[in-house]
């Protein structure tokens, strides 16, 4: 049944509107014989002013351009010729030929925005060619307040906050735990996706983990700005919602936490859980024992099943039938959770389905608020694309490392790990990847390693400028002091401050001075990791010299540095790998 005949607009289903032309590979509008047949909306072209004479007389028929039909009369117009090597029109009742169709950029793009988001953003995307002024009419956006980079970038690496609220709104949600709830960052996870887009990085930041929620400005929902003041030792889930608190808030909660300023943020709420389950017609779960859970409203038994809707809601919310019981526990459920769903759209038919992707894009685009600078379909489609560039075995879930909270007697909240937290927020923020990707690691591991080998300079001979990074204050006059009067070498100088900060020390020289940079690697402990060969730069007598930058790691003049391109050692799982929850 054609759109025309199915009542009010607003009743039909959008996924039966559109049909893919065989002929042109294009979504059109299906609409009543009668009616004409739009394209999916798109730049427009201006319309060829029709020729002399073309009108009511024409009565119908197409004058070729710059021949009016009237002017040989009794003579009709020929039908178009067909080109030599085009395709023939079938005969009327019979149907032509399909041509084969490649899996577009924008399709991909739906894959990945669907998959790597999960429910918080899925299929919006792909759906960039389908009824655009629709799909962004459903999408919602607040401020970032200043909090964020000011967009993710195409040619630099990407950190997207996606979270998840317990806010209890809309149809359905009002059996689930504290309906007054005002909204707090339930679910919280930073996606770090590197440069070259070969892997990524989910990290979940437990809602109970106890942080500074640092002061922050905010747009409220009257358009009105308020500062709302920070607190100190607060569940992080108190970072949205409490006192009004925004996105951005959260935003700059995890900033002050990992020391990383994302990109952009996303919210969707329990809804999203149902709906974009739905969508996908499911995501297949293991279990390693049955489960009957009364407050997440979770009963399935041991085995493999396949859950949308209200089920797939129940078996993310679920943590006192798993695991410890607490909130670590859910959060593998979650990532187990959203790895099966990349599975699973990677394997079906979802790209190939117009019924499915359109449902994916309805359900993608009404499930999110996003933040102002990722307010439009263009801009989810663009970052669609990017994210498509991912494989699921390179993109690892990992979890803020945490310890039981030390001042409470019984255990409820939870505390950063301080010795294995900080070196994983900085190999995200150095962009190294917690997943081997094996030949790629080999390859590079073999060029840091070449950087070390090979003749060194007498110490005499090492001529270098000190520059402070991210160091303590007096740390290049220090190592100065150091490098002159106990290692010999004397052609070096402090050249002060560096205009950006590091997370690890650098000593940049150029080709000629390969045998200097060796010497100094060698009395520094420095890795080859933290030697990057480029031009060198003079120093205050004119002279061409190596910099040597003191970053956040330096730990003192004479103490060694072991700069490293490894991962930590951290508990993390890849999306590619099948896990039963227990």
């Amino acid at each position: 049944m054609d759109a025309q005949g199915r009542g009010r607009a607003d009743d039909i289903d959008p996924a039966d509107q559109w049909v893919i032309n065989p002929n042109t590979g294009e979504y059109e509008l299906r609409l009543a014989p009668s009616a004409p047949q739009p394209a999916v909306p798109g730049p427009r072209r201006a319309a060829r002013p029709a020729p002399a004479g073309v009108g009511a007389g024409a009565r119908g028929r197409t004058a070729a351009p710059g021949r009016d039909p009237e002017a040989v009369p009794g003579r009709e117009v020929p039908p178009p010729r067909r080109r030599r090597g085009a395709p023939e029109e079938p005969l009327p009742g019979r149907r032509g030929r399909r041509p084969v169709q490649k899996k577009s950029k924008a399709k991909k793009a739906l894959l990945w925005t669907g998959g790597i988001m999960a429910f918080v953003l899925v299929g919006t995307a792909g759906a960039a060619y389908l009824y655009l002024e629709h799909l962004n009419g459903n999408i919602q956006s607040v401020s970032d307040d200043g909090a964020s980079t000011g967009g993710f970038s195409k040619d630099k690496a990407i950190n997207l906050l996606l979270i998840g609220t317990d806010k209890r709104t809309g149809a359905g949600n009002k059996g689930y735990g504290d309906s007054g709830s005002v909204g707090h960052a339930d679910t919280t996870i930073l996606l770090h996706v590197s440069k070259d887009r070969t892997n990524a990085t989910a990290l979940s930041i437990p809602r109970d983990l106890i942080v500074n929620v640092p002061d922050c400005e905010t747009t409220q929902e009257d358009g009105s700005k308020k500062v709302i003041g920070g607190t100190e030792n607060v569940r992080f889930n108190t970072s949205l919602g409490q006192g009004d608190r925004t996105p951005s808030c959260t935003m700059r909660t995890v900033t002050e936490l990992t020391g990383i300023t994302p990109d952009n943020f996303i919210v969707a709420d329990f809804n999203a859980v149902k709906t974009l389950t739905s969508a996908v017609g499911g995501v297949e779960v293991c279990l390693a024992k049955d489960i009957d859970d009364p407050d997440s409203h979770l009963k399935l038994s041991k085995g493999t099943h396949n859950i949308e809707g209200e089920q797939a809601l129940a078996f993310v919310r679920t943590r006192h039938s798993v695991g410890f019981g607490g909130d670590l526990s859910r959060i593998q459920i979650q990532q187990q959770f959203l790895s099966s769903l990349m599975r699973k759209l990677k394997s079906n038919d979802t790209l190939t389905s117009p019924t499915k992707m359109i449902k994916l894009a309805e359900a993608g685009t009404k499930a999110l608020t996003v933040d102002s600078k990722l307010d439009s379909i263009s801009k989810l489609k663009d970052l669609g694309l990017e994210l498509g560039k991912l494989d699921t075995k390179n993109l690892s879930f990992t979890t803020v490392p945490v310890l039981d909270n030390p001042a409470e007697k019984v255990k409820a909240t939870v505390v950063v790990n301080e010795a294995k937290a900080p070196a994983l927020f900085e190999t995200i923020k150095d962009d190294v990847s917690l997943t081997a990707v094996k030949a790629q690691k080999k390859k590079e591991k073999a060029a840091i390693a070449a950087r070390l080998k090979g003749t060194k300079s007498d110490a005499s001979e090492v001529r270098v400028r000190i520059l402070n990074g991210g160091a303590a204050a007096g740390s290049a006059q220090e190592t100065l002091a150091w490098l002159q009067n106990d290692e010999g070498v004397t052609k070096s100088e402090n050249a002060g401050n560096a205009e950006a900060a590091l997370s690890k020390t650098r000593l940049e020289y150029a080709p000629d001075q390969a045998d200097q940079a060796r010497r100094l690697a060698a009395i520094l402990g420095l890795s080859g990791s933290a030697m990057k060969a480029g031009e060198s730069v003079t120093n205050s007598q004119g002279l061409p010299t190596m910099t040597l930058t003191l970053g956040k790691d330096f730990k003192g003049a004479g103490v060694k540095l072991n700069a490293s391109s490894d991962a930590p050692d951290v508990d993390k799982s890849t999306a590619d790998e099948v896990k039963c929850a227990s």
